[in-house]
């Protein structure tokens, strides 16, 4: 038997669900929403700097970004919500890394971010790249979602989430942001998948 130091490296993931996922070649049939929703509930915006007993999570972070872009445009389609609950899905297996860890290492993680992303959308009945649109709203909504974590959880004054968010609308309702234990986050997160993907 070789010894595991000499054998090919493993470049898969067991998920609970059973599944292993090929981290360099994602299949959609590995893909399972209770895996990503566990996945997420556990994975802590800002690195875990956050006020609170919990940290919030991306999870509820996606929540919160789909409400927004119902609110920035509504009517939208179910499909388009989906997307948007869905943006940052990818970190249930690759965590949030935060966009200054991402520049100092050097590293481009966005194409692989982009075909675990596909892979997903694929899995769940959403065209693989949203158009240009729906995109602009997603980011736009991630945007202000920022801002409000930063200035209401994550230490940030106003002035300094605005030169690095932007503004946010006024007129947008966000919701308090309260952060929640895991298993919590996990069902907020698959309430609101069940109610888009019918």
């Amino acid at each position: 038997m070789p010894s595991p130091s000499k054998t090919r490296q493993r470049a898969w993931q067991r998920m609970l669900s059973g599944r292993r996922l090929d981290l360099l070649d994602p299949s959609p049939l590995d893909i399972e929403i209770e895996d990503i929703a566990h996945g997420l509930a556990r994975v802590a915006r800002w690195n875990g700097q956050t006020h609170g007993t919990h940290a919030f999570s991306v999870a509820q972070h996606c929540v919160l970004v789909e409400r927004l872009v119902q609110e920035l445009q509504p009517g939208l389609p179910r499909s388009a919500r989906l997307a948007a609950l869905l943006h940052d899905s990818p970190e249930y297996v690759i965590g949030d890394l935060i966009s200054p860890f991402k520049a100092a290492v050097g590293i481009d993680y966005k194409d692989f971010e982009l075909r675990l992303l596909a892979s997903i959308h694929t899995r769940f009945g959403l065209s693989p790249r949203p158009g240009a649109d729906i995109s602009a709203l997603i980011k736009r909504a991630d945007r202000i979602s920022a801002f409000h974590e930063a200035t209401l959880l994550a230490g940030f004054d106003v002035a300094e989430a605005r030169i690095y968010f932007g503004r946010p609308p006024p007129s947008l309702r966000v919701p308090r942001l309260l952060p929640l234990p895991a298993g919590d986050a996990e069902q907020l997160f698959l309430d609101r998948f069940r109610r888009l993907a019918v």
